[in-house]
C-alpha cells in the first residue's frame, strides 16, 4: 500500500473517531484528561499533550509509543484551569502570558499558542525519540539524513550548531522524523511525524548533535510589533516514508484551499502550458538575437523558456517574436526590490522615477535605510509601492517598458523568498506579514498577463506563480562564499558572456556532499508543490556551471520531473546545443505528460540508496535513476529509466553519453 493510500485511509479514520467520540482500537476520546495529560485521536493513532510542559507523546495504532516532543525550554509555570472544547482543550500559563489551544484537527493534533507579552518560546523539541532514525528538512528540494550520519552530526555539513530561520532559508515550513526500520519497501514496520509551522514568520529551527545524533528544536518570537504573537504547530503521525513530511503538508494546503495548480493556471492562461516540456536558459550575446534563437529550435529544441537581464542590449522585437514563433517563452528578469541613485545605478532595473529613491526605501527602528543586496541602494518597500501604484503606476509603466519587445514571460527576482521586511518609514509602514501580502498582491496582477516566475518560490506565492528559479537548489552557506570569490566564481563582466555564469567551477567536497549527494536528496519540495509550479535550480548554477555534478543533477532532474536550466551565447550553441537538446528531446514528454501530475511517491531501491524511483500521479509516470556505479536490473550506473503509462518499455538516458 503506498503512502498516499495509508494516509487517506487514517485520516478518514481518525475524522470519523473524532466527530462521533468513539474509543477503542488504542484510540482515545476527544480530550480525554488524566492527571493533566490531554490525550486525542489523530489519524494513525492517539497524541497526548502534558499541559504542565507541553511534552507531546503518541501512542500509533499498532501500539507503538513516539516521543514527539519533549518539554519547553526553560519551563512554562503552573498551568490554569482548563476548558474543554468540542475537539480539544484550552488553558493558560499564567506566569508566561501565554494561552494554549490544543484540538484534533483534520488527523492531526494542532497545537496554537497565543502571547499577551513580547517573548521567545522554545519548542517543540523534537528528534530525542531513541527510534529515531532519519531527519528530514527542506533545504531547497529536500535533504533525509540519518541522525547519526558523521557528516552532518560534524560542522562540515553546515546543519549541526546551525539555527535557520524557518520562513526565509527552508523552502518549505515543516521538518520530519523517522522512527525505526528501514525505508525500502517490505523491510520492517517504520513510523514518523512531520512537523508544520504555518506561523512561520518569527519562528526558528535550530540543529544540535546531541549524543552523535541530530535534533532540531524550533523556537518562536512572539513580538506584537512584528505581528508574530500567535504561533502554531500541527503534528501528523506518519509512515515514516521520507517524503511523508511534505505529503502531509500538501495536504495542509490542499485541505484549506491554499494550493495552487498548473492545470487552472493553463486555463487561465494558455501560454503557461508552454512550460511544460520547456528547459530553461538565460541568454547572451548571439544568443539573445533572432538568428540565435532560430540555431536553437533548428537544432530540435521545441520549448524554451528563455531570460535575459534588462542591460544595454536586452532581447529585441525580433528575437523574441523569433522565440515565440519557435514555441518559446521568453521574458526579462526584473526587481521591484532595489533602489539606486539614478545618477551611479548599476543595473537599469535600480533606476526609479521622481524620488522613489530614496523615499521608498525601507526604514529600520532608528530611521536608517534597510540597505540593498551586496550593499547597493535600499531595499524598497512594497506597501510605499502599493500606496503609489493607483495614482503613480510606477510597477506598470516599469512592467510595460520591460515587454514592449512583446515577451510573453516575467521573472521577478526576490518577491516570492522569504526575505520580508517590517518598515518604520513615515507612510509606508508595514509588517513582514504585510511585505508579503504586497508581493502577493502585485505578483498576482503580473500573472494575469504573463507567465510568471520569482525567485525560491515559498509555498505562500504557489498560487500566483507559474515557475520559479531555486526552490530545488539545495543551498550551503559555503555556496554563498564560493560565489563571492570571484577569482574563482568569476565576476560580471565581460557583457557579452559573464564568467559568473560561464566560467566552470568545481566544488569543495565537502560542500558537494552537502547540495548534491543524491543519498541524502529526496524530493520534499517537489511531493509538496509538484503540479502547481514548476520549479528549476538557480540562474547562476546553470547545467554547464558545475562538470563534476552534470550527471547527478541530470539524473535528479528527471526523478523529480523538473528542467534543467542553462545559460547560452554563440559559443555555447555551438559547443553544447546537440547535448541540450538531446536532453530537452529525452525529458519533453515526460514532463508533458506528468508536468501538471503531484508526486505520488518516492522510493529508495538500494540499502546504499544509489538507486531510487519516483511515482507521478496515478501511474502516469515512472522513474527509476541509478547514481551508482554497478547495473541495477539491466539499469547501467548513471542512467535513468522512464516509463509513461501505455510505453512497452522503459525510455533511457545517460546523460554522459548523450551528443555533446
Amino acid at each position: 500500500m503506498t503512502f498516499k493510500l495509508r494516509q487517506v485511509i487514517a485520516v478518514s479514520l481518525a475524522l470519523a473517531a473524532t466527530t462521533f467520540g468513539v474509543s477503542g482500537c488504542g484510540r482515545a476520546e476527544a480530550g480525554t484528561l488524566q492527571g493533566g495529560r490531554l490525550a486525542l485521536p489523530v489519524a494513525g493513532g492517539t497524541a497526548t499533550v502534558d499541559t504542565a510542559t507541553l511534552a507531546v507523546t503518541a501512542r500509533t495504532g499498532d501500539g507503538t509509543p513516539l516521543v514527539l516532543s519533549e518539554a519547553v525550554e526553560g519551563g512554562l509555570g503552573t498551568p490554569g484551569p482548563m476548558t474543554r472544547t468540542a475537539d480539544g482543550a484550552r488553558w493558560s500559563y499564567p506566569a508566561k502570558g501565554l494561552e494554549v489551544t490544543a484540538r484534533s484537527e483534520r488527523g492531526r493534533l494542532t497545537v496554537r499558542i497565543r502571547a499577551d507579552r513580547d517573548q521567545s518560546v522554545s519548542w517543540p523539541v523534537t528528534g530525542t525519540d531513541r527510534a529515531a532514525s532519519d531527519v528530514q528538512v527542506p533545504r531547497g528540494a529536500g535533504l533525509d539524513i540519518p541522525v547519526r550520519d558523521a557528516f552532518w552530526n560534524s560542522g562540515r555539513g553546515g546543519l549541526a550548531g546551525s539555527t535557520v530561520d524557518v520562513g526565509a532559508d527552508l523552502a518549505l515550513p515543516l521538518w520530519g522524523y523517522a522512527m525505526g526500520g528501514d525505508a525500502r519497501a517490505g523491510s520492517g514496520a517504520r513510523h514518523g511525524v512531520s512537523y508544520v509551522t504555518p506561523t512561520d514568520i518569527g519562528t526558528s529551527l535550530r540543529f544540535a548533535s546531541e549524543g552523535g545524533a541530530l535534533r532540531a528544536t524550533a523556537a518562536h518570537a512572539f513580538d506584537a510589533g512584528e505581528g508574530t504573537r500567535d504561533y502554531e504547530v500541527s503534528f501528523a503521525l506518519t509512515d515514516g516514508d521520507p517524503v511523508a513530511p511534505a505529503a502531509d503538508y500538501r495536504s495542509y494546503l490542499a485541505q484549506r484551499g491554499q494550493l495552487g495548480s498548473l492545470r487552472e493556471k493553463i486555463a487561465r492562461n494558455p501560454a503557461n502550458g508552454k512550460l511544460l516540456g520547456a528547459f530553461h536558459a538565460y541568454v547572451w550575446g548571439e544568443a539573445r538575437t533572432a538568428e540565435g534563437v532560430e540555431r536553437l529550435r533548428k537544432s530540435g529544441v521545441d520549448r524554451m523558456w528563455l531570460g535575459y537581464d534588462a542591460g544595454p542590449a536586452p532581447m529585441d522585437a525580433a528575437a523574441v517574436r523569433a522565440a515565440r514563433q519557435a514555441g518559446y517563452l521568453v521574458g526579462p528578469y526584473d526587481s521591484f526590490a532595489n533602489g539606486q541613485d539614478a545618477k551611479t545605478a548599476d543595473s537599469p532595473t535600480s533606476q526609479w522615477p521622481g524620488t522613489v529613491y530614496p523615499d521608498f526605501c525601507v526604514r529600520k527602528a532608528d530611521g536608517s535605510a534597510e540597505t540593498g543586496f551586496a550593499g547597493r541602494g535600499c531595499y524598497l518597500s512594497s506597501r510605499a509601492f502599493e500606496k503609489a501604484e493607483p495614482t503613480a503606476h510606477h510597477l506598470a509603466e516599469r512592467t510595460r517598458a520591460m515587454t514592449a519587445n512583446g515577451a510573453d514571460s516575467y521573472f521577478l527576482d526576490v518577491d516570492a523568498t522569504g526575505e520580508v521586511f517590517r518598515d518604520h518609514g513615515a507612510g509606508h509602514e508595514m509588517t513582514k506579514a504585510g511585505d508579503r501580502a504586497n508581493r502577493l498582491a502585485r505578483m498576482e496582477r503580473l500573472a494575469k498577463g504573463f507567465v510568471l516566475g520569482s525567485e525560491s518560490a515559498q509555498p505562500w506565492a504557489n498560487r500566483v506563480l507559474a515557475f520559479d528559479h531555486g526552490s530545488g537548489t539545495p543551498v550551503a552557506d559555503g555556496l554563498w562564499a564560493l560565489e563571492r570569490d570571484k577569482e574563482t566564481w568569476g565576476g560580471y563582466y565581460p557583457q557579452d558572456a559573464p564568467k559568473n555564469f560561464f566560467r566552470p567551477v568545481t566544488l569543495p567536497a565537502e560542500l558537494a556532499t552537502a547540495m548534491y549527494d543524491p543519498k541524502y536528496r529526496v524530493p520534499l519540495y517537489e511531493t509538496a508543490l509538484h503540479g502547481s509550479l514548476v520549479n528549476v535550480e538557480r540562474w547562476e548554477l546553470s547545467y554547464d556551471k558545475l562538470p563534476a555534478q552534470k550527471t547527478t543533477r541530470a539524473l535528479l532532474a528527471m526523478l523529480s520531473n523538473t528542467p534543467l536550466n542553462f545559460v547560452l551565447d554563440g559559443p555555447s550553441l555551438t559547443k553544447n546545443g546537440a547535448e541540450l537538446a538531446a536532453l530537452q528531446r529525452y525529458f519533453a514528454p515526460l514532463h508533458r505528460a506528468a508536468g501538471t501530475e503531484r508526486l505520488t511517491s518516492f522510493r529508495w531501491l538500494t540499502g546504499d540508496r544509489s538507486v531510487q524511483r519516483t511515482v507521478f500521479g496515478d501511474g502516469t509516470l515512472t522513474v527509476t535513476a541509478n547514481f551508482g556505479s554497478r547495473a541495477y536490473e539491466g539499469l547501467p550506473g548513471g542512467c535513468v529509466d522512464a516509463r509513461l503509462r501505455g510505453d512497452e518499455r522503459p525510455r533511457r538516458l545517460c546523460p554522459a553519453r548523450v551528443d555533446s
